[in-house]
């Protein structure tokens, strides 16, 4: 086979061909796709691109709402979401002070202390950013723009996170209650659709003779909260009081283990069993690829930095992110900017859709030709999703089919035993990559890599499992180069790879980089990712340079269920 080409039997009793053949598998759907909407566009579901981290002058940003939102706009994206910090801030999304009476002739804060100027998060979603969303989908009203919150999670490091509603009630209601840095009390007992608000936030409010005394809880009782932040999404959705959400949690291993405030694998596992249909995933590959920590992460407190751009969680094969989908969890991987400042002006970031994307397939569910808010929520907990770094790619289907069944990323195929041993399990992956990207280089990719490793079933919260981050099964279970794939009659490079006798369930997953195999301080022997810091002290490759070099995409996980 070709000089990349592995084939790695899983399990003794997995014969795995090494045959790659390109011709159509019977199953196989047919998109209409328009070459020149790179992807986009197909019958009743569209291809979307998004992101949902990322900072205005209305938290820790370094420009304005309106610069931000022509940002993604310029950049191409379909949707995002403006997800400023919870807590409190002085100014508003241009950066005025609240305090400015040639703008506020009266005090707008609301909420304890409105005299110390710094309004919560809360009542600017409501009353502030929340209209100058809805100005800005006047703006551009072939974008979908959403209300988000970076989740100051209780206990833990940062969280992307969003509601889709009519209004900004329930986020603002959501970000008062849970959010561990905002200590208003103020709203304490008010009624609402959502239900009484009283804080969970990690934390005890007492006052005493005007004064307010603030206590932290116990590292216990901090995830307790966060735990029912989750929950009380999922109440709210399976209610019908919001129309969709999502909390993905950010950069996560930047603070590292939980005992430091990052995350560790039973935390993820809580909280998606709190939530699954809002809570159902991470950015496995942080913003602020342009910092010279890329992804702006310590390599002693974050598991050695960043790996392809990638935390460790994700890059690692059979690592944490592997130990959830072995599970059979659905546990999905995104990507976003995390945009506060751009790297020419002095900061550590690319502007939202610059450089990293997350690509979405959202179906039109209520078939009026529109692609909603509600329907991008939805795609996101279908797991039909992949992120990329420097348009190495624009295009990916990663589908797997037995007979006349075909599931995409994140489906399910369940087959029998009996039948496995019959026929094959075929493997499809069609992938496209743009002319140029934003840097003006023809990204090119070197190989794919085909990741495998077993499903075993969920871990009861009482199990010592619950606590083990690796799946020894992991594997990769076949690399293609530009020998193995083919070009079909649209453009798309086409690789299909059947697996005969498969009698475990098993989930598959796809990575792939413009780097070769064993790339001095780049990949090793397998083309996993090394620790970036690598090619800063033996390339000299840093802050964005590095960051273009080095490009990977990863896919969500399929899942193959076979029977007994």
């Amino acid at each position: 086979m070709k000089r990349y080409f592995k084939a790695i039997a899983l399990t003794s009793t997995i014969a795995v061909p090494f045959m790659l053949t390109t011709a159509a598998f019977a199953g196989d759907h047919k998109h209409d796709y328009d070459k020149h909407h790179d992807h986009k566009k197909c019958v009743n579901s569209n291809w979307l691109t998004g992101d949902f981290h990322q900072h205005t002058l209305y938290t820790d940003g370094s420009t304005t709402f309106d610069f931000v939102m022509e940002k993604n706009n310029e950049f191409g994206l379909d949707w995002w979401a403006n997800s400023e910090h919870g807590g409190a801030r002085n100014r508003d999304g241009e950066g005025v002070s609240w305090l400015d009476t040639s703008k506020y002739p009266v005090n707008p804060i609301l909420g304890d202390f409105p005299e110390k100027g710094y309004m919560y998060r809360w009542q600017s979603l409501r009353d502030f950013a929340y209209p100058d969303i809805e100005r800005n989908r006047d703006i551009y009203p072939d974008k979908k723009i959403a209300a988000g919150v970076e989740w100051n999670v209780p206990g833990h490091e940062h969280c992307s996170s969003g509601i889709v509603a009519k209004d900004p009630g329930a986020i603002s209601a959501w970000e008062y209650i849970f959010d561990k840095s905002d200590d208003d009390t103020s709203r304490d007992g008010e009624v609402t659709p959502y239900g009484v608000l009283a804080k969970e936030n990690g934390k005890i409010y007492e006052w005493v003779d005007g004064s307010k005394i603030i206590t932290s809880k116990s590292t216990e009782e901090l995830h307790a909260d966060a735990v029912a932040g989750c929950a009380w999404m999922q109440q709210q959705l399976d209610a019908g009081k919001i129309d969709g959400g999502w909390i993905v949690f950010a950069h996560i291993e930047r603070n590292g283990a939980w005992s430091t405030g990052g995350y560790d694998i039973n935390n993820f596992r809580d909280f998606n069993n709190a939530g699954p249909d809002v809570c159902f995933g991470f950015e496995g590959a942080p913003g602020h690829q342009a910092n010279s920590s890329r992804g702006g992460f310590s390599t002693t407190k974050a598991f050695g930095g960043t790996y392809g751009g990638t935390g460790y969680y994700t890059a690692t094969l059979g690592g944490l992110w592997d130990a959830l989908l072995g599970e059979g969890r659905h546990w999905y991987n995104f990507a976003s900017s995390d945009y506060h400042s751009h790297h020419t002006a002095g900061g550590d970031d690319f502007y939202p859709g610059e450089y990293q994307k997350t690509w979405t397939k959202a179906v039109d569910a209520d078939r009026d030709g529109d692609i909603s808010l509600k329907e991008i929520a939805a795609g996101l907990r279908s797991g039909n999703s992949f992120h990329v770094m420097g348009d190495l790619i624009n295009a990916l289907e990663f589908t797997a089919s037995y007979n006349y069944r075909v599931v995409e990323m994140g489906g399910d195929l369940q087959l029998s035993k009996r039948h496995a041993a019959k026929d094959p399990l075929v493997i499809k992956i069609k992938f496209m990559s743009p002319v140029t990207n934003n840097n003006g280089d023809t990204p090119v990719v070197d190989h794919i890599d085909l990741i495998a490793g077993q499903i075993t079933g969920l871990v009861s919260p009482d199990s010592p499992d619950y606590t083990k981050a690796t799946n020894e099964s992991t594997q990769v279970l076949a690399t293609f180069t530009s020998a193995d794939w083919e070009i079909d009659e649209d453009g798309y490079n086409v690789i299909t790879y059947p697996i005969k006798g498969l009698d475990k369930s098993m989930y598959f997953r796809l990575r792939g980089t413009n780097q070769p195999v064993n790339a001095p301080f780049e990949t090793d022997e397998m083309g996993n990712p090394l620790a970036d810091s690598l090619a800063t002290a033996g390339l000299g490759l840093d802050g964005a340079e590095e960051a273009w070099a080095d490009l990977w995409f990863y896919s969500n996980p399929i899942f193959v269920n076979v029977d007994k």
